[in-house]
């Protein structure tokens, strides 16, 4: 090998180690936690409109689920009404707290939300005929339903049923639009439980009870 050859292999080697040392630095964040080396990694781009399944086959897929059956009533300056439903759950236990929704095409929304109160009336299996009436499959509205001698009050005001299996008398806190639907929430002021026995529930578009 001639001299000057050697020189050029010679000064290219030299150079190897900063190479390397620049390519430590591009790769430093193999020791960083993957969440920060990552981080906006695998954002997505969000589509221009969310795909959701055919809402037929949503309903009949919710009918699958079996659920119990309430009429849920308010009183106040605004008046009483009372509907059925049996969208309700559990949101917290610190403080008590549920939810209800009410489809928006219902004309006791703004009953409920002038008295601000409501009373969850969770229905026994003899009780078809009341989740009718609230249902308005009976021509009965308003008032009417109310019959004197199977209703009461706790501490809000709302109606509550004498014959329900639990009650849950609330004060509305919050009320959110979600879709189709307004869902309240609400603190738990009172409760009163009724005979055990078998509960009312919707499954598969008919009454049963468990």
């Amino acid at each position: 090998m001639r001299p000057a050859q050697a020189l050029c292999r010679a000064q290219a080697f030299e150079k190897v180690p900063h190479d390397f040392s620049n390519i430590r630095n591009r790769m430093s964040w193999i020791d960083q936690r993957p969440d920060d080396a990552m981080a906006g990694a695998f954002d997505a781009v969000a589509p221009e409109s969310a795909q959701t399944v055919d809402p037929v086959i949503f309903r009949e897929a919710m009918s699958r689920l079996g659920a119990a059956v309430h009429v849920v009533t308010t009183g106040g300056t605004a008046g009483r009404a009372g509907v059925t439903v049996t969208a309700v759950a559990s949101v917290s236990d610190q403080p008590p707290t549920i939810l209800v929704c009410l489809n928006r095409r219902s004309g006791s929304n703004t009953i409920f939300r002038t008295n601000g109160v409501f009373c969850v009336n969770t229905l026994g299996a003899a009780d078809e005929q009341l989740a009718d009436l609230f249902a308005g499959r009976t021509g009965v509205a308003g008032e009417e339903r109310f019959a004197p001698d199977d209703w009461s009050k706790l501490t809000t005001g709302a109606p509550v049923f004498n014959r329900a299996v639990i009650a849950f008398d609330c004060r509305v806190i919050d009320v959110k639009a979600v879709a189709t639907h307004n869902v309240y929430f609400a603190t738990v002021e009172a409760i009163r439980t009724g005979p055990s026995g078998p509960v009312l529930v919707y499954h598969e578009r008919a009454y049963k009870s468990v």
